[in-house]
């Protein structure tokens, strides 16, 4: 929600933003740990340059609710922005 935002206010408002959430949970010790998780965003928005999308998508990961929670887990976020 945070990286549509952000591109919407940016003038580009995306037209798909898919995000997955990778969860890596391993056995140490005799108890489960949860590595770190990685968040993967897929959007498509048109018109917009690639550095700018990159430069949204940071700024947005920084004020992201989701990222915040996470905090003690810290998340790794990619993402891959289309244009056209």
């Amino acid at each position: 929600m945070a990286l549509s935002f952000a591109l919407t206010e940016a003038g580009h408002p995306p037209g798909e933003l898919k995000v997955t959430a990778s969860v890596d949970i391993s056995k140490a010790d005799g108890s489960f740990l949860i590595r770190p998780i990685a968040l993967d965003a897929l959007a498509r928005v048109p018109g917009i340059h690639p550095e700018q999308s990159r430069t949204l998508a940071e700024s947005s990961k920084a004020g992201c609710s989701v990222s915040k929670a996470l905090a003690a887990i810290p998340p790794e976020v990619t993402d891959d922005v289309a244009t056209g």
